[in-house]
C-alpha cells in the first residue's frame, strides 16, 4: 500500500492563547506525527471574536496549510478583502451565492491531491443554505481532481454533525466538527471508511468557559445582562485530531485524539 497521508485537524483556535498555541505547538506536532497537511480552524482567534488577515497570514506562515471558519468568519470587517484574495481561508460553502470568498479547495500535499470542505450547520446558527445539499454539489465538483477530502462540519447541534458523517461516510475522506469549543471523545471510522469526530474541540484557554474568562460567562447566566466576553488567563492547550488516510482510495486508515497543553 501507498504510504498513509497524514492530516492534522486543529479545532477553534481561540484568542491570543489560541493563537500562542499555533505559535508554540504546529510546528512541532506536524514533525511529530509527520503531517503532509494541517487543517486549522481560525474564526475565533482575534479576542474570541473573528481573524484579522495578520492573524491568518501568522498561522499560515506558522504551519497551517488551510484555514477553516464559521459563523464568525464576518466579525472583522477586513477580512473581506483578504478572503477574496486569499483561497487558503474558507468560510462555509452554504452561504447564499455571491458572498466573498470560497467554501472550498484542492490544496497539494506532498504528491497528492487534497479538498477541504468548510460547511455550516443551521440548528441554533443563521439559516444558511442546506450543507447537505451543498456538500453533493461541492463533491461532485472536488471529486474531478481527487478521492481525498476532508469535511470541516461547523455545528453547534451534535446531532447534525453526526447526521453529516452518516451522509458523507464512504464519499470523504474524514468529517471533523468544530464551533462548540468541547472535544468529544466519539473518534472513530465509520462503517464505510469515513474518520469521524463531533468536535475536535478548542485550541485556546483550558480555565475557561468555551473560551471565555469564567467570571464574565458566569455574571451573563446569573444576570441575563449583556457584557463583554473576555479570553481567559492562564494555561492553554491545542485540541484536534490526526488522521491517516489511503490516498488510493480516499478512505479513513485511523483518527486519533490530540489534546497538547501549550508549555508554560
Amino acid at each position: 500500500m501507498t504510504r498513509p497521508l497524514t492530516i492534522l485537524c486543529v479545532g477553534d483556535v481561540f484568542g491570543e492563547p489560541g493563537r500562542r498555541a499555533i505559535q508554540l505547538l504546529l510546528p512541532k506536532l506536524k514533525k511529530q506525527h509527520e503531517a503532509d497537511l494541517a487543517i486549522v480552524n481560525i474564526e475565533n482567534a482575534a479576542s474570541g471574536y473573528g481573524v484579522t488577515p495578520a492573524i491568518a497570514r501568522a498561522a499560515l506562515e506558522q504551519g497551517a496549510d488551510v484555514l477553516t471558519s464559521g459563523n464568525h468568519i464576518w466579525d472583522k470587517k477586513e477580512i473581506i478583502e483578504y478572503i477574496v484574495k486569499e483561497n487558503l481561508l474558507l468560510r462555509p460553502a452554504n452561504f447564499p451565492a455571491g458572498t466573498p470568498g470560497a467554501g472550498s479547495i484542492v490544496v497539494k500535499a506532498g504528491p497528492h491531491k487534497v479538498g477541504v470542505l468548510n460547511l455550516m450547520g443551521r440548528v441554533f446558527l443563521p439559516n444558511l443554505d442546506c450543507p447537505f445539499r451543498k456538500a453533493d454539489e461541492e463533491l461532485a465538483r472536488l471529486n474531478q481532481e481527487t478521492s481525498i477530502v476532508v469535511v470541516d462540519m461547523h455545528c453547534e447541534a451534535t446531532s447534525e454533525s453526526q447526521a453529516m458523517g452518516w451522509y458523507l461516510d464512504g464519499r470523504v475522506s474524514a468529517v471533523v466538527g468544530t464551533h462548540r469549543h468541547v472535544q468529544t471523545a466519539d473518534e472513530r471510522l465509520l462503517p464505510k471508511g469515513t474518520a469521524y469526530i463531533t468536535d475536535l474541540g478548542m485550541t485556546g484557554p483550558t480555565d475557561s468557559v468555551i473560551g471565555v474568562d469564567p467570571e464574565l460567562a458566569l455574571q451573563r447566566f446569573l444576570t441575563q445582562m449583556p457584557n463583554r466576553f473576555e479570553p481567559a488567563k492562564g494555561p492553554a492547550a491545542l485540541h484536534g485530531v490526526v488522521i491517516r488516510i489511503d490516498p488510493d482510495t480516499g478512505r479513513g486508515l485511523s483518527i486519533e485524539r490530540l489534546r497538547v497543553p501549550v508549555p508554560a
